[in-house]
Order: structure tokens, then C-alpha cells, then sequence
């Protein structure tokens, strides 16, 4: 199915834009809120729903929810106050390190409609770190000829808190010889210089040993100690300087551990011990002390733990070169580090839909944002999905992105989807990160039930058993689940005068068909009828089929007489005269059958006569016939018995019993029976009288009988045409059988000539 009016774009690939949502945004601006850290977990921060100028149940009805820069869950919203609480204890110094302000930065997420808030978290220092010297003691080794004020730089103490509550002074034990200056980097942060108050002397006092105290301005204050050794020494001149008093360098972040930085170097005009310089980091906070390290022989700086840019990106070293006389000369090193694209594109979904219901307009499925650690060229992004799918993602603010739907899908087609959302950075080599999604497509019920057929044609033989299968409908349904679940049901009858609810029925589950009663190809020979198929969903659909029934002849029907009648209260006698040729016409067997085809082909035979070889049956018309000339001799009454023989199987049949009268003519038309030759006979002219009042009346008999009969045929045969046809029969049958299912006639014209009339058998 083609979702939509369009084929989907050819490349969908949209670079991060930073987009404002107009009504989302409007009248708030980012807000930052505040909390001390180690505050308990569970604490109240804000109540963001006063802020938004929500109501309480707005932010569960949009699905509010709270997103982190750094996917950390430092925070919870609860929906139902609306409180924005802490979900753990906050360590400022784990979290920002030496970093001041400690800034985090949030979202707040709405959906329906999609709003995007943002906001900072501050989290301030309490203090709870004391000062630490790198070292517990420091020598330094002084001339005795300096002079009162010289300055000698001491080792930095270090704290991890920061503000007020980091280092603020320095002092040192009391004495008679120096005090303690406290001075100021350019970045804010505190370092003591030693002053030399009163000229030395070695011979008075080699040696002194001084505590130095580090005070940081929190309340209560903290502090931290360490030892100063101070050795007196002879005259030295001349102390170290530096070739340059700033160095400034640029380090790739993926520079491998051991990477010299940069090399320093100073010179001494002294000689001996004097003159050897030992290279030293004067200032050093544990970050710089654990990521590069100082020859103190070549003035060599080397890398001792890999950069990271994201981390740090960029470092102030302050490097200490020192004679063996004691003087020492200082220099600083910038170091900058250079950003390589070294971080993939994360994703991040903060929202995902599935299954989608078919058939819906656009319809939004995931929502997720996407985040480069990385700055520059090596931090932009493009996001972008598989051309061949019918969905769209939409930028929206704060780097978030919208996946929807682009039309209507249809689970008939393509029930499942594997989305991959590609997001690639512009850094070089190009970094991608890839997320699949799988959308599962819910059923509608937008399909009906299909028959495989149009139309089905069954075959059933007559006097079938109740109940017998006589053949099965099919529908299928594209849909899933209860909307493909068909029912199976009878439909009202095409013809109200079929009997449909008792002649068949039908399983609702499957859609076999039964008979439930024996049928009668007699009384029906076909018959139509309508099923439907229905679903089981909201709302059902459904379809029909249309189911034509043929009910094939069984040989269940004897041939029947109609002449001579068997029934009647004297028998008929066929009159023959003595002069009649060979194969002279004496009567015609005239019998039906009710069945069909080849189950109503009938043949003749004579089966018993008084005298055999006198007389013959034709075996495909039931003509009697004589089979040779008449003689004086031959008795002139005579008895025959002819069989009617269908071809069924298995064969059915019927007898009937002819009286021929041999006379010599039709002035002698009766002959008196054997047993009443003693009787008186009447004169001749009367029986010729009653010869001919019989004939007529055997007649007038055969001619209703045969009308009758034809009548009712015709009728029968009436109504079963108007139900449908049956087939007739196909195959070879023997040539000498007679079908009279249909009328039971005659099939030529015969005449029967007597002296004083004549009579024509219909044909």
C-alpha cells in the first residue's frame, strides 16, 4: 500500500536545527533553581508546575517527564504534586570537579501537544574538604647572603571545594626570620610566597623547620599543614632563567600517553652544584599532577594519562627551575587541547509508540533527542532514517526529533517495520551512531471475508443417509486476530418454495455442508441456495456465495405399465387373424420409468408363451409381433408374458401378461373359451357389435391413461426445471434400449385395420 498522496523522499536527511517552539516556549525563559549538595535524596527542589503555569493533572496528561544533558536521574518529577524532588545525594565535586559554577542542565519534556522547557540545576558547595599539601614536608635551601624581602615560592596546598570554601590564606609558624605572603594566579586561586624578614646567618643556625598553614574561608574554617625545612647556604649568585617566561602549546586529545608536549629550558651562569638546574611543576593542581609529568633533568613535559576534551580543554602549568645554590627562576605553559572527532552521536528515546492501529492519519511514534560530545565541525550533526519507509522525522527544539508516520499504514501489506535512525556527525572521518526501532502494525478490521469460489456446484446422489457431508464453502480474511475469526451461516432462499432450512445445513466454523434429510431426485433435481461469511470484528463484515446443489438418480424406480393395464377387472385380449403375415403387428407394450438416463432406458423381452416361436417382442419399442404365418393348427387362444427391463444398476424390471385370440377373421371376431364351448353361442351379429363397443372402450381407457400420465410428467418435470436442470447422464448405452422417461408414448405411429374400421394407436 502506498502511504499517502507521495512516494516517499528519495534522502531524508535533516541537519539539527535549533528550533524554538513558538507556543511551547512562549513566556518562559530558562529558570535556574538551586540546592546545597549532599542534600538528602527525596529533598524539594521546585514545584515546575507552578512554574509552567500548569495544573497538576496537565503534566500526567502530557506525559511530562525530566531529561538530563548527561542522562544522569539526578532528578524525579512528581506527577501528581508537581514537584520537581532530587532522586539521590549530589556530590558537587564528583559531579563538576574544580568547576565553578556547578551548573546542570535539564529539560522538562511535554507531549501532546510536544513542549520542550529549559532549566539549570546549580548545585552549591558546602564545605567539606579540608586543604591538602601535595607533600607533608618542603626543603628549601637559602643563601645566607640574601638579602631581607627576597621571596621564595612554597608548594600550593590543594582543595576540591571551591569559592569561599576553598583556600583563602596561608600563615607559618612564628619566628624570627620570614613570614608568609598569600598571592593571587590569574584565575583566582591562592598560592604563599615565603619573605625572608631578617638576614641569615649559617654559622648562627644551619637550619630552620617551620609549619605552614593552609586556611580555606568556609565556616567553620578548614585547614591543612605541612612541614618547611629551610636549609642555609653558601653564597650563589646567579639563578636560573628561563629561555621564555610563557610557553604555549596546542595537544591533540587523542595524543597517545608518553607524547612530549613541550620542553623547557633554563640557564645558569653558575658553576659546580650551582649551576646544575633540577626542572620541577611549581604549581600543581592533582588534575595536572596526574595528567603530565616534568623531566627534572631535561625539562622534558610528557603526557602520563590521555586527554580528553570534553573533559578538559585546556591546562595552566607552572614549571620551577631550580640551581643547586637554591635560586630558582619560574616560567608558565598553556596548554590547549585540540578536540578530534573522538565521540559518536549519542540517542537517546525518550518516547516510543507501538503498535500503531492501521489506517490512522500521522501518527507520532518515537520522540528522542541526540547529543555529539564533541564541538565545531566534529559536533554538528544529520539524522536520518531508510528512504524506503513510510515515515518522516521531524526536528523539533533542543536537538529533538520526531518520528511520524507519513499517511496511513496498512498491516495487510507489511505488518512489521524495522526502522534505523542514523545519526552522523560532520567531524572527520565521520562518526555515526545507529538505533533500530521495530513498529508493530495493529489490525482494523477493513477487510471482509473472501470466498475462494463465486459460486459452488455440490453433487449428491439421491436417498442419501441424514447428515451426509455433501461438500464444504471457504472464506478467508486478510485481517488478524477476532476480525479474521469467520462465521459461517445460511442465507434466506432464493426461491421461498425451497424447503432450504430442512434439505441443508451448515457448520459455522468450518463451512461444511449437510444434508439433513434423504433426497428425492424425483420430486427435486436441483436446488440454490446463499451462504454467508461473516467476521467477528467492530463492525462486522461480511460476504456471500452463491451454493447450487445437484442431486444425481439413483435406480430406485421400477419400470410401469401403462398398456395393457394390469389393473383392470377383466383382462385384454389382442385379436389376431389366422391370415396375418409374419411380423404382423399384434400390440405394443407401452411402460415408463421414473428415473433418468440410462436408469430409464427400457428393454423388452418375452420372458414365457403358450406356444413359443409364434410370437416376438422387439426389444427396443416392446412391439409384439408375429414371428411367422398362422396356421389352422395353432391354437387359437394364446398367453404371453413380456419383461420390462430398465438399465440400472442394478437393473429393476416389471412383467405384464398379454391374451392373444387367433380368429379367422373380423366377422368371427370372438371365439368362445374352451370351457364355455358348451354354452350357447350368440348370434354373429352381435358379437360383432360388442367386439367393436370393446375396442373402443379399451381405447377411450388407453388414450385418458396416456394423457394422465403425460400430464403429470409434465408437470413434475415443471417443477424441477424451475429449480435447475440435471444433467442427463453422458456415456455408451446399448443401442436396442428405449427411453420413455419423459413421455411414455409411442415412438412411431402404428395401425390396426379390421374389416369394418380402423383404429390409429397415437404415437
Amino acid at each position: 500500500m502506498e502511504a499517502g498522496g507521495e512516494r516517499f523522499p528519495k534522502q531524508r536527511q535533516v541537519l539539527i536545527l535549533f528550533l524554538l517552539l513558538g507556543v511551547a516556549l512562549a513566556g518562559w525563559e530558562s529558570r535556574r533553581y538551586s540546592v546545597m549538595e549532599e542534600t538528602e535524596s527525596g529533598s524539594f527542589v521546585a514545584n515546575l508546575a507552578k512554574d509552567l503555569g500548569l495544573g497538576t493533572g496537565e503534566l500526567a496528561a502530557r506525559e511530562a517527564r525530566v531529561v538530563s544533558e548527561d542522562n544522569e536521574p539526578w532528578l524525579q518529577l512528581d506527577l501528581q504534586t508537581g514537584e520537581l524532588i532530587l532522586s539521590e545525594k549530589l556530590d558537587r565535586e564528583e559531579m563538576c570537579g574544580p568547576t565553578d559554577p556547578c551548573v546542570m542542565h535539564f529539560q522538562v519534556l511535554l507531549k501532546k501537544p510536544l513542549g520542550v522547557f529549559r532549566a539549570e540545576l546549580l548545585v552549591r558547595d558546602i564545605n567539606d574538604h579540608s586543604p591538602e599539601f601535595p607533600e607533608r614536608e618542603m626543603t628549601l635551601k637559602i643563601l645566607e647572603t640574601s638579602p631581607p624581602g627576597t621571596v621564595f615560592p612554597l608548594k600550593t596546598a590543594q582543595d576540591l571545594d571551591v569559592g569561599n570554601n576553598n583556600i583563602q590564606n596561608y600563615n607559618i609558624s612564628h619566628n624570627s626570620y620570614f613570614h608568609v605572603s598569600t598571592r593571587n594566579w590569574g584565575d583566582g586561586r591562592k598560592y604563599p610566597e615565603l619573605v625572608l624578614d631578617k638576614e641569615l646567618d649559617r654559622e648562627e643556625q644551619a637550619e630552620l623547620r617551620l609549619t605552614l598553614t593552609a586556611l580555606d574561608g568556609g565556616s567553620p574554617p578548614r585547614s591543612g599543614t605541612a612541614q618547611v625545612r629551610i636549609l642555609v647556604l653558601d653564597v650563589n649568585d646567579n639563578a636560573p632563567e628561563f629561555a621564555q617566561t610563557h610557553y604555549q602549546v596546542q595537544v591533540p586529545e587523542n595524543s597517545p600517553v608518553g607524547t612530549l608536549v613541550v620542553k623547557v629550558l633554563a640557564r645558569d651562569l653558575d658553576t659546580g652544584t650551582n649551576g646544575e638546574i633540577s626542572y620541577s611543576l611549581f604549581y600543581s593542581s592533582q588534575e595536572i599532577s596526574t595528567t603530565f609529568e616534568v623531566s627534572s633533568i631535561s625539562g622534558e613535559v610528557r603526557l602520563i594519562k590521555k586527554l580528553d576534551f570534553e573533559t578538559v580543554s585546556s591546562y595552566e602549568l607552572y614549571i620551577d627551575a631550580s640551581d643547586g645554590g637554591g635560586l630558582s627562576g619560574k616560567c608558565s605553559v598553556s596548554i590547549e587541547v585540540m578536540d578530534v572527532n573522538d565521540n559518536s552521536p549519542e540517542l537517546t528515546i525518550s518516547s516510543l509508540t507501538s503498535p500503531i492501529p492501521e489506517n490512522s492519519p500521522e501518527t507520532e511514534v518515537a520522540l528522542f533527542r541526540i547529543r555529539d560530545r564533541d564541538s565545531g565541525d566534529n559536533g554538528r550533526m544529520t539524522c536520518s532514517i531508510q528512504d524506503d519507509l513510510p515515515f518522516l522525522l521531524k526536528p523539533s527544539a533542543e536537538n529533538f526529533y520526531t518520528l511520524v508516520t507519513n499517511g496511513a499504514l496498512d498491516r495487510e501489506s507489511k505488518a512489521q517495520y524495522n526502522i534505523t535512525i542514523t545519526v552522523t556527525d560532520m567531524g572527520t572521518p565521520r562518526l555515526k551512531t545507529e538505533h533500530n526501532i521495530t513498529v508493530l502494525v495493529s489490525d482494523v478490521n477493513d477487510n471482509a471475508p473472501a470466498f475462494t469460489q463465486t459460486s459452488y456446484t455440490l453433487s449428491v446422489r439421491e436417498n442419501n443417509s441424514p447428515a451426509l457431508h455433501i461438500g464444504s464453502v471457504r472464506a478467508t480474511d486478510r485481517d488478524a486476530g477476532a476480525n479474521a475469526q469467520v462465521t459461517y451461516s445460511l442465507l434466506p432462499p432464493l426461491d421461498p418454495h425451497v424447503p432450504l432450512a430442512s434439505l441443508v445445513s451448515i457448520n459455522p466454523d468450518n463451512g461444511h455442508l449437510f444434508a439433513l434429510r434423504s433426497l428425492d431426485y424425483e420430486a427435486l433435481r436441483a436446488f440454490e441456495f446463499r451462504v454467508g461469511a461473516a467476521d467477528r470484528g467492530s463492525p462486522a463484515l461480511s460476504s456471500q456465495a452463491l451454493v447450487r446443489v445437484l442431486v444425481a438418480d439413483d435406480n430406485d424406480n421400477a419400470p410401469f405399465v401403462l398398456y395393457p393395464l394390469q389393473n383392470a377387472s377383466a383382462p385384454c385380449t389382442e385379436l389376431v387373424p389366422r391370415a396375418a403375415e409374419a411380423g404382423y403387428l399384434v400390440t405394443k407394450v407401452v411402460a415408463v420409468d421414473g428415473d433418468s438416463g440410462q436408469n430409464a432406458w427400457l428393454s423388452y423381452q418375452l420372458l414365457k408363451a403358450t406356444e413359443p416361436g409364434l410370437f416376438g417382442v422387439w426389444a427396443h419399442n416392446g412391439e409384439v409381433r408375429t414371428a411367422r404365418l398362422l396356421g389352422e393348427r395353432d391354437a387359437a387362444k394364446h398367453r404371453l408374458m413380456v419383461l420390462v427391463k430398465d438399465n440400472g444398476e442394478p437393473p429393476l424390471s416389471a412383467s405384464v401378461t398379454l391374451h392373444v385370440l387367433l380368429v379367422d377373421g373380423f366377422s368371427q371376431p370372438y371365439l368362445p373359451a374352451p370351457e364355455a364351448e358348451a354354452a350357447d353361442a350368440a348370434p354373429a351379429a352381435a358379437l360383432t357389435v360388442y367386439l367393436v363397443v370393446a375396442l373402443a372402450s379399451v381405447s377411450s381407457l388407453f388414450l385418458f391413461s396416456v394423457l394422465v400420465f403425460v400430464a403429470v410428467r409434465l408437470c413434475r418435470r415443471g417443477g424441477a426445471a424451475s429449480v435447475g436442470r440435471c444433467p442427463v447422464p453422458e456415456g455408451p448405452f446399448p443401442g436396442h434400449l428405449l427411453d420413455v422417461s419423459g413421455t411414455g408414448t409411442l415412438s412411431q405411429s402404428y395401425q390396426y385395420e379390421f374389416p369394418s374400421f380402423q383404429f390409429k394407436w397415437p404415437s
